[in-house]
């Protein structure tokens, strides 16, 4: 699978695709992961910050985010947004898979400040 050429017009709040390898080079695996960095960010920078997303819904944790609107947003099985954020590589996205309800996005941003406390 070729991956897309480096772009700037990923936007918060989008789902993508992203390939994320392993540690020890022995592969990688895809995952989809919500985009939660500014615009500006984005633009002016070839790392985005992401959150990642788990369709293991039933180990949700402190800081996870259900999302109800799964199919709108281009998710395949019911999953949940993570406490877990990291930033990434733009290289690193294989492709754009939707973008999250703006409901869905509030709950994710009043999760995150419960867990960094801003």
């Amino acid at each position: 699978m070729k991956k897309m050429l480096h772009m700037t017009n990923y936007r918060r709040g989008n789902i993508v695709l992203v390939d994320f390898g392993f540690s020890e080079g022995t592969g990688s695996k895809k995952r989809p992961v919500l985009i939660i960095s500014t615009d500006d960010y984005n633009k002016s920078r070839q790392e985005i910050i992401i959150m990642a997303i788990t369709s293991n819904i039933k180990r949700m944790l402190f800081g996870d985010t259900k999302i109800d609107r799964w199919r709108e947003a281009g998710l395949i099985y019911p999953s949940l947004v993570t406490g877990i954020i990291r930033t990434i590589k733009m290289n690193m996205i294989i492709w754009k898979l939707g973008i999250l309800s703006r409901q869905d996005f509030q709950k994710v941003q009043e999760n995150l400040r419960r867990v960094i406390g801003f």
